[in-house]
């Protein structure tokens, strides 16, 4: 058998020929001697496949609805692709992305932009009144974020949430402000007269 350092590259078979063992330097071999030689050719192992998506819900563990993440190919094509909840990045997808970001900001700003009209008109309206029995000046019952968000609704027809409104502890007949929390970046200062009934 030929050592490498003796082999020629001008034939390849002819190389090969000579490594693996037998030939008559032609690059023909005898088959029987294949048998015998001590070469074996392994396949490397396999490479991950791995898949570039943007999530169109929000996955736990994953992302967000948005977010661009690397996968592996059978979870992409085993489950993230036939229930939906992504899709490979390309160019049209990207620009969709970037499309539905703009339309979300721009209706995030809309929302921003009428609560903060809201809390204007609140406070311009002046005290929100509230009657109450009351004895002594004392009041008897008591106020809470639910009758304010009634009044409100009953005087400027707006609907309040009344987990959002937060009412001072009112013991007295008097004047009290009341906050309102209409948008996570806005909030209302309105005045509440509690008067006797």
């Amino acid at each position: 058998m030929a050592t490498l350092s003796s082999l020629t590259l001008r034939n390849p078979c002819t190389w090969l020929g000579q490594v693996v063992g037998g030939g008559d330097g032609l690059g023909r071999t005898n088959p029987m001697h294949h048998r015998s030689s001590g070469l074996r050719i392994e396949a490397n192992k396999r490479a991950k496949k791995i898949r570039h998506v943007v999530l169109k819900e929000d996955i736990i563990g994953l992302g967000n609805s948005g977010d661009q993440v690397k996968v592996r190919a059978g979870f992409y094509r085993n489950y993230l692709l036939p229930t939906g909840k992504a899709e490979l990045i390309s160019a049209s997808v990207l620009k969709e992305m970037e499309m539905e970001k703009q339309r979300i900001e721009a209706e995030k700003m809309r929302v921003k932009e009428e609560a903060e009209q809201l809390a204007l008109l609140l406070q311009a309206v002046g005290p929100f009144k509230v009657r109450r029995k009351a004895s002594q000046g004392k009041l008897s019952g008591s106020v809470t974020s639910q009758d304010l968000a009634d009044i409100i609704k009953a005087q400027v027809n707006r609907d309040i949430i009344a987990s959002n409104v937060v009412v001072p502890e009112i013991t007295d007949l008097g004047d009290y402000v009341a906050e309102i929390k209409l948008h996570e970046d806005v909030s209302a200062r309105v005045r509440l007269t509690v008067a006797q009934s």
